[in-house]
């Protein structure tokens, strides 16, 4: 039982928080966006925490799933579930494109390359606004009922119902990326962040694990993006800039990297205390910053590492105190 436990914990710890917003949140749509930029960052987790890929290309499939999810809603009269389907496909393919080129450099080249790539597709959105809407984005993206074979499986007409869907597929998609990263080429990855040529010594083409694990995070992104244009009926220009893959990478970096369950406490602080503050200060961006700054002075693990940390300090306590009691 212990070991199923140890196995699952951090599935089950995101069960249990995404059980919980919804008893401890008033808003709905706020407590979507926590998810929603959750399974952005488990996206940037798999490139940054596993493989050692410092990316600032995660918005553009961010934007890509924003615009396909809506292109497909407004164009096509897709259902929704074919949609997001396409979409995730969408991710996948821009991601491998994306990532077919960046391996190709390593180090600082390989940070200029994906940034180069978040400016040239945030131009290329802008320079198609017959498609994209352009500066003003693309509008009024319907949020259509999920169903199969003709039958509706659950409604989404309130902020809450599509914070049931939203919190489904997270969850799903969690557990699926918990099996790939113990699989063997979750470990895989983990070689080749440690030390990728002694990985290619033992026979491993770190190439093609690098372009796999791009279009799998594409993939998972991309979804993120849909649900968000699905949220707020609109797909911003600002889904696929260049900020939006810096934000993506700080809530990666305020959780913790090589941690599915630390994505998930990254996209929540940040989401939620950049609400609390813009409510004290109009200028919270400066006090978002200070905190940011503590994280990065204080918090190398971020806040995985810190709960790790205060664990392990309560156990040996207890153990001190075991240990005493029978002296």
């Amino acid at each position: 039982m212990m070991d199923w436990l140890a196995r699952h914990l951090t599935l089950l710890l995101a069960a249990a928080v995404t059980l919980a917003l919804p008893l401890v949140m008033t808003s709905g749509s706020l407590a979507t966006e926590v998810l929603i930029y959750a399974l952005a960052v488990l996206g940037c987790n798999l490139l940054l925490g596993y493989t050692g890929l410092l990316s600032f290309g995660q918005g553009i499939f961010f934007g890509i799933g924003s615009y396909a999810a809506g292109i497909l809603l407004t164009r096509t009269g897709l259902p929704l579930l074919p949609t997001l389907l396409l979409t995730i496909v969408a991710g996948a393919l821009v991601a491998a494109a994306v990532g077919w080129f960046a391996i190709r450099q390593r180090g600082a080249y390989f940070v200029m390359l994906t940034l180069a790539f978040a400016q040239m597709f945030y131009f290329l959105a802008y320079s198609l606004p017959d498609w994209t809407g352009g500066d003003n984005g693309l509008l009024d993206i319907p949020r259509p009922a999920p169903s199969l074979l003709g039958l509706t499986l659950m409604p989404l007409d309130s902020p809450w119902q599509f914070y049931g869907f939203v919190a489904t597929c997270f969850l799903l998609v969690f557990w699926l990326l918990q099996r790939v990263t113990d699989s063997v080429f979750g470990r895989t990855l983990l070689a080749i962040r440690e030390n990728e040529a002694r990985a290619m010594a033992v026979g491993y083409n770190t190439r093609l694990f690098k372009l796999a694990v791009f279009a799998l995070s594409g993939a998972v992104t991309a979804l993120a993006g849909a649900f968000h244009a699905l949220m707020t009926g609109i797909a911003p220009l600002s889904n696929i800039e260049y900020h939006a893959s810096e934000m993506i990478l700080v809530m990666t970096v305020i959780g913790g990297t090589g941690n599915l369950f630390a994505s998930l406490l990254g996209a929540a602080f940040y989401v939620l205390m950049a609400d609390w503050l813009s409510a004290l200060w109009p200028r919270w961006l400066l006090l978002l910053g200070m905190l940011l700054i503590a994280v990065s002075l204080f918090m190398h693990k971020g806040l995985w590492g810190l709960g790790v940390r205060l664990w392990q300090a309560l156990r040996r306590d207890g153990t001190a105190r075991a240990e005493g009691a029978e002296s």
